[in-house]
């Protein structure tokens, strides 16, 4: 079988660099035991390694506390978290047609169990939502703004500066899901006004998949949602409010969070804008060369000016299943087919009567050959009789 060719890195980076791979080896080896649960050596060097990846990434995110970068198993659990425990009853939320389940979800049982009412703000034809329709659709009892950074069908990065603007004008809390964007381009919550960022360690920061967290600014009023085991202050009876216990509870993901301390120090050293530069060369190219093949329709591939290498397509006249499968069995090229865990874009696309589209992602460690060989699949397979 000839070599897996994949493009599906808006659902995990993969291959991750080998500086990961060895750190994780080499640091479970070594060091896999609890954090400061003791003195001996191991756990010491154990939680200097926590401590160290918390600083790396607050830095990343320009934050000024690194105890408010909390570790989860991903961006779904901080997402529940945050959400959860900042909703009250009678509070209206506003979000996105670009949102994830992640996002959708906990807003929706939410929304279902009589605490909150929650506006969808739509995108344009573009893909990208403005932030004047996001002012419009504040209201006096909102509590909070939640958005999606880069969409993970379409790839469009949305206004955070503008919006965060609009939301502390109004007295209003930003969430922003940065699932697809954090390690892929700069964010900066001091500078985008945003309150609470949620990021995950196995796409663009290049870690393993079982991490992720958030970073929780100023003193935005999360009440914790879980408790147990801190490793401090054992006696007292209720969970510790400080961070960043308040939304850590039990061992943490320790590999997990060596191997994203590993992948985001390799994003760093090679360069974030240098890496998004070199796969933005790469998505310029499918899409030039896709939107040139009869039949095949690129969704949100005219205005490219804030994007992420994440395409979606379709072949008219066949299912997007149907095309995933002959890339993968014929070609052996990995994509995403369906609705990606966003419907409400494929809503706003109008794929979701045809069941989705498939998404091409590329990622730091895709080549040139790569794209190439997703190009003349796509073209022979559009000339194939329907």
């Amino acid at each position: 079988m000839s070599k897996l060719i994949y493009l599906d890195n808006s659902a995990t980076s993969f291959p991750k660099p080998e500086a990961v791979y060895q750190f994780m080896d080499q640091f479970y080896r070594l060091h896999g035991v609890s954090p400061g649960r003791s003195g001996f050596d191991a756990a010491i060097e154990t939680e200097e390694i926590v401590h160290n990846a918390r600083t790396l990434l607050c830095d990343l995110f320009n934050g000024d506390d690194p105890n408010r970068l909390t570790f989860s198993y991903n961006a779904s659990d901080s997402l529940n978290m945050i959400l959860q425990g900042l909703a009250r009853k009678g509070d209206h939320v506003v979000t996105t047609m670009l949102e994830h389940n992640s996002v959708l979800r906990p807003l929706y049982h939410l929304t279902q169990d009589g605490i909150i009412e929650t506006t969808h703000v739509p995108f344009d034809a573009n893909g990208y939502v403005h932030p004047d329709d996001i002012r419009k659709a504040i209201r006096k009892n909102t509590r909070m703004v939640v958005v999606n950074h880069s969409s993970n069908v379409i790839g469009t990065l949305q206004p955070l500066a503008e919006i965060g603007a609009i939301c502390k004008q109004q007295g209003v809390i930003f969430v922003v899901d940065a699932s697809q964007s954090a390690g892929a381009v700069p964010i900066d919550v001091q500078a985008m006004g945003i309150d609470a960022l949620v990021f995950t360690g196995h796409k663009c920061l290049m870690g393993p998949t079982g991490i992720g967290g958030s970073y929780v600014t100023g003193e935005l009023p999360v009440r914790g949602t879980r408790f147990g085991g801190t490793g401090v202050r054992s006696a007292q009876k209720t969970h510790l409010t400080e961070y960043p216990y308040r939304l850590e509870c039990g061992t943490l993901n320790i590999v997990g969070v060596a191997g994203l301390y590993a992948g985001t120090k390799w994003v760093l050293e090679q360069g974030m804008e240098k890496l998004h530069r070199q796969e933005y060369f790469l998505y310029n190219k499918l899409r030039n060369a896709l939107q040139e093949i009869d039949r095949v329709i690129v969704y949100c591939g005219n205005n490219t000016e804030n994007q992420n290498p994440v395409l979606s397509i379709n072949i008219q006249g066949l299912e997007a299943g149907d095309l995933g499968m002959m890339l993968d069995v014929d070609y052996n090229i990995a994509t995403r087919t369906g609705l990606q865990c966003a419907p409400l874009v494929h809503t706003g696309l109008g794929t979701d009567k045809i069941h989705g589209t498939v998404r091409l992602s590329i990622g730091p460690l895709n080549e040139e050959a790569h794209v190439d060989a997703a190009i003349e699949a796509i073209r022979e397979i559009a000339t194939l009789p329907r």
